[in-house]
């Protein structure tokens, strides 16, 4: 009884990573493209240059 046990919390585990990974890689590719957008949407600034489109 113990060992199936064991295999199914291993099993409940790596099903629960695999979806949160899936989930952060979606993220991590919204996010790069927010990014990409920000460099193709920015603005000039007052002294006729490129300016940042982010606060950082």
């Amino acid at each position: 009884m113990v060992p199936i046990l064991i295999v199914l919390l291993l099993a409940l585990i790596l099903f629960g990573a695999g979806f949160a990974l899936k989930i952060l890689w979606w993220v991590a590719l919204i996010v790069l493209a927010v990014w990409l957008l920000g460099f193709l949407v920015r603005g000039t600034s007052a002294s006729g240059g490129r300016g940042r489109w982010y606060r950082w």
